[in-house]
């Protein structure tokens, strides 16, 4: 099976006999984000916030649906860029707003650009966005070792904790689980099933925590 989206221009091969996780399902879009992105540590600062806001556009939607659109997005949101997104006015909600490739919600889009205004002010004072969100776990992913997927949590403690740190500092659309679904993806916790072959390889890929 092969996957060919906007955002590479290659094809890639599937393999389905390797085990995973079974939330990808037989989808390729989807098996590919699970192979090569969900618990993979992220310690870039844009790249952050960027998963942060689609988490957020998430709330009341599958991930699939957003990850269908990211291509859209990145182009409506100038590839997430908070400098540029920070200084959005009203005339660009309203452009967003009429934009079919997107999610059209105007308390999201607008959390958005708040959200990218707390970014900069993060970046400007300290300590930077990664570092503070990576501080909440000591730097390194936190592994877990489940074998179910009903053994994986929906939020957690630090979850709720950083969710909170995040709503003091102005981010919109943060709430806990929006913010364990983040921790997820960007290798914050390793929450591969063990029998999947990704669980081992991003264990391996966190040992060193951040740079």
């Amino acid at each position: 099976m092969t996957q060919k989206t906007p955002e590479l221009a290659t094809e890639r091969i599937i393999d389905l006999g390797l085990k995973r996780c079974p939330w990808p399902g037989e989808d390729a879009l989807y098996i590919a984000y699970h192979d090569e992105e969900w618990g993979v540590p992220e310690f870039d600062d844009r790249a952050l916030y960027e998963k942060l806001v689609l988490d957020g556009f998430q709330a009341g939607l599958s991930w699939i649906t957003i990850l269908r659109k990211r291509y859209n997005f990145r182009r409506a949101f100038d590839d997430f860029e908070p400098e540029k997104i920070a200084r959005y006015r009203p005339a660009k909600v309203e452009k967003l707003m009429q934009d079919a490739g997107i999610v059209r919600n105007r308390a999201k889009i607008d959390g958005t650009v708040l959200s990218a205004r707390a970014w900069l002010d993060i970046m400007d004072k300290g300590p930077g966005f990664s570092k503070l969100l990576w501080d909440f776990v000591d730097g390194r992913p936190k592994v877990n070792n489940f074998k179910s997927r009903g053994q994986v949590p929906a939020e957690t403690k630090i979850s709720q904790a950083m969710s909170k740190e995040l709503a003091k500092r102005g981010f919109k659309f943060c709430g806990p689980t929006i913010v364990y679904a983040f921790m997820q993806a960007v290798g914050m916790v390793n929450d591969h099933l063990v029998n999947c072959h990704r669980h081992a390889a991003c264990a391996k890929l966190g040992r060193n925590g951040r740079g």
